[in-house]
């Protein structure tokens, strides 16, 4: 193993509470280097590859589209475009089968590749550091980048800390704590630049004073690359220090406090305390999208595991089937028992390895029986403490268990329950083989549906009122306007003249008068009705019907009517 230089042998550590040593199996896949994943014919690329709102789709199907070609612009603040992993023609934009624990489908364009990978125009920025920092974090957002340690969050925003703080430090995030996975340690390995390069970049981004790559001290190769590529720099405000090999180091939270010391609260952020985390393989992104005018389209997959013929490291276009990249390494062996997205303690079981390669995809797993971490049947709690001892967020799992269990989401948030990251350690020293961690997933996942449930009644409640608002507004507008123009009319009238009801009743009589000596006076002048030569004997007979009947109204009428009194 390599020695630590002096920056990293004085540098102070400190410790977070519990974590494991768990046997890390990372000799699987890191004795060869990373090759290049086969262009496949069919490329599917979700249009949510990040925390977020999913992009918005720009091309239609039958459209021709070039390599790095945005095909899907951001959707919002939280959110991040999807670019073309290669060139080819869309064939569908629908919704498919994605990598995500719910198992269920969400949209996706299908690329057919053409297998000439014709680059969009690239537009690299060489000298990035007269760049304010606003357009630096434009250019990071327009290329896709998002978080590649496994959350997957825009890039963009953590680079932006507004004026809440000022950033003291970034930290690059190159501890890779989980066992099997390998993807950074070969990238630090093998382009060890790029991490410093990018990391230089995100500096800048954040105005902060001094950047800090934290890198377990398993990795000795990946640590004497980047040793060197730090030192030809020859600068003081690059810091490379080795931590200890404990699972799960490689948390946000946990590496800020071996390197700081600093506790992040609870239910708040790193940049509150004026620190930034990002993943070595981010960082390279970063460099490759601002001085090479790459987007995001591929990242260093690692397919490892017992029940896989040849483990190695991948570089693989996004959208690629993971069937493909289990067959360029072999297949699996046939004593193969499942196979999972991600790490032994964090990763999900994959249903079909159809499933496309996104960008939070870092790792595919094929275990055999028993090889790591298989539990026996699940017993009852016989509340042994040893979940809580291991836990490195500090929290008590049996009581997050218990509450999750019973549905009392309230007493589960007041245990800290969104302050777990899932880690899977209490799950795995659980001798009564208790999956909490998919008890704290559900628990978590219940109390967003209600909150957006929530979030949905108040926006209705909301219309609701200012409709009738609205509308108690109006009528009382109309009524006022109203009474102004009875008001205006009144004030015009002559002097003396009636207005209101009494006036209406006037006009009423005025025109029946009216009428009435019309009638008289056609009367008087004997005129005949018209059109009525020749007529048949039915309409002769309906006239007549309708003379007889007007007549028997008119004798109703006069016998109706006050006959005056009569005077002595």
């Amino acid at each position: 193993m390599s020695t630590a230089p002096d920056t990293a042998a004085t540098h102070r550590l400190w410790t977070f509470h519990g974590g494991l040593h768990l046997p890390d199996n990372k000799a699987l896949s890191n004795g060869e280097p990373i090759a290049e994943a086969i262009l496949p014919q069919r490329l599917v690329l979700p249009l949510q590859q990040h925390i977020g709102a999913p992009a918005k789709p720009l091309v239609e199907v039958g459209d021709k589209v070039f390599k790095g070609q945005i095909i899907a612009q951001a959707d919002g603040f939280v959110s991040a475009p999807v670019h073309a992993s290669s060139s080819g023609t869309v064939i569908a934009i629908d919704e498919l089968p994605v990598p995500h624990p719910s198992g269920l489908s969400a949209p996706c364009i299908v690329i057919d590749t053409d297998g000439e990978e014709r680059w969009c125009e690239r537009q690299p920025i060489d000298n990035w550091s007269a760049l304010d920092p606003s357009e630096l974090r434009n250019l990071i957002r327009d290329a896709g980048i998002v978080g590649l340690g496994g959350a997957g969050f825009p890039s963009f925003i953590k680079l932006n800390p507004g004026a809440r703080t000022a950033v003291d430090t970034l930290i690059l995030n190159g501890a890779e704590c989980e066992p099997y996975i390998t993807c950074d340690d070969l990238l630090m390995r093998e382009r060890p630049e790029e991490v410093v390069a990018g990391a230089r970049i995100m500096r800048h981004a954040l105005n902060a004073r001094r950047v800090v790559i934290g890198i377990e001290d398993n990795k000795p190769e990946a640590y004497a690359a980047l040793r060197g590529a730090v030192a030809s720099l020859k600068r003081d405000d690059i810091e490379l220090v080795q931590v200890p090999t404990l699972y799960p180091t490689g948390g946000e939270k946990q590496l800020i406090r071996i390197l700081t010391g600093k506790e992040v609260p609870s239910q708040r952020l790193p940049v509150d305390i004026g620190v930034v985390c990002h993943n070595v393989a981010t960082a390279a992104s970063v460099h490759r999208a601002v001085e090479k005018g790459e987007p995001l389209i591929a990242r260093i997959v690692t397919v490892t595991g017992r029940g896989i013929a040849r483990p190695r490291n991948l570089e693989v276009l996004f959208g690629t089937p993971m069937q493909e990249l289990v067959d360029q390494c072999g297949g699996t062996k046939p004593q193969l028992s499942r196979l999972v997205l991600g790490g032994p303690l964090m990763g999900i079981t994959l249903p079909d390895v159809q499933l496309p390669i996104v960008k939070t995809t870092n790792c595919i797993l094929a275990l055999t029986p028993g090889e790591f971490g298989e539990h026996g049947p699940v017993r009852p709690c016989i509340r042994c403490g040893e979940c809580a001892r291991a836990c490195p967020a500090n929290l008590l799992p049996q009581q997050l268990y218990w509450h999750a269990r019973a549905k009392d989401f309230d007493r589960a948030q007041d245990y800290n329950l969104f302050d777990c990251i899932e880690c899977g350690c209490c799950a795995y020293v659980c001798p009564a083989n208790l999956p909490l961690v998919q008890y704290y997933r559900f628990a978590k996942t219940e109390i967003w549906a209600q909150a957006r449930e929530k979030r949905k009644a108040d926006l209705a409640r909301e219309r609701h009122e200012f409709r009738s608002e609205r509308q108690e507004r109006e009528k009382a507008e109309r009524a006022a306007k109203l009474a102004k123009k009875k008001a205006d009319l009144a004030a015009k009238a002559p002097p003396g003249t009636a207005t209101g009801p009494a006036d209406d009743d006037a006009k009423k009589a005025a025109i029946q008068a009216a009428m009435e000596r019309a009638k008289a006076k056609r009367e008087a002048a004997g005129v005949a009705p018209k059109n009525t030569d020749e007529l048949t004997a039915d309409q002769q007979r309906q006239i007549a019907e309708a003379e007889a009947r007007r007549a028997a109204k008119a004798q109703n009428d006069a016998a109706a009517t006050p006959q005056p009194p009569v005077e002595d």
